[in-house]
This record gives structure tokens, sequence and C-alpha cells, in this order.
């Protein structure tokens, strides 16, 4: 009898993973993916959705499997919304770090036109400037 419970749980979990997969799968994709503030919400939406669908399969079982099976539905529905969250933290990071390398490499750039004065001089800091968007 508990074999068939837990294949019943297996069988459930599979299809929260079938559902919510592509759902979840749209939050781990590869770093390049910027996601804006947008689209996050869109994911969060999306995991709520896959959430409700989830543990609502749930309702045919009784007991410990049930337990179990909203359990997993939860774990899922929280990862999804750390993975969101990450691509949207992320996202942020790598413009900052992109800030960051533009104002270091302005940095050089003008220290390069330090050697040079007058109008060759003002025009080196201008190229900085126009090239590095200070």
């Amino acid at each position: 009898m508990k074999s068939k419970t837990f294949l019943s749980l297996l069988a459930v979990a599979a299809m929260g993973a079938g559902l919510g997969g592509t759902a979840f799968a749209d939050t781990t994709t590869t770093d390049a993916k910027h996601q804006s503030k947008a689209e996050y919400k869109q994911t969060v939406k999306q995991a709520d959705a896959d959430y409700k669908t989830a543990k609502a399969n749930c309702n045919s079982l009784t007991g410990h499997d049930k337990d179990v099976c909203v359990r997993e539905a939860k774990a899922s529905y929280q990862k999804a919304k750390a993975d969101a969250k990450v691509m949207r933290v992320s996202s942020s990071a790598k413009a900052e770090a992109g800030e960051d390398k533009r104002e270091a490499n302005y940095n050089v750039a003008k220290e390069k036109c330090d050697a040079l004065s007058g109008d060759q001089k003002d025009a080196c800091v201008a190229q900085a400037k126009a090239r590095y968007k200070q």
C-alpha cells in the first residue's frame, strides 16, 4: 500500500515539475539575460500561478504524502522567486560593474591626456568624456 502512495506522490511531483518547469526555467537562463522590473514581476506572477496549480494537484493526496507534496510545491515556488531575484539583482550588479569599468577607463584616458597641453589636452579630455560617457 505504501508503494502505491509513494508512486502517486512521485507522479504528482513529476506533474508539478512539468507544470512549473517552463516557468521556472525562464528564471534560470544564462547570466546574459537582463531582467527588467516588469519581467521580474511577470516571473513572480507566473511562479505564484504555478504554485497554486502544484498545490491544487496535492489535494488528491492525504496524510504525509499530501504534506510532502505541498512542501515540494512551496519549495519550487520559493526557488523560482529566488531565481527571479538573483536575475534582477545580478542585472543591477552587472550594470553597476559596467559603470565602474567605464569610470576606470575614463580615469586612465584622462591621465594620459595630462601629458598633453593646451588645445590638444582639451581635445583629448573631450574625446575621453565622449568615449566613456562621462
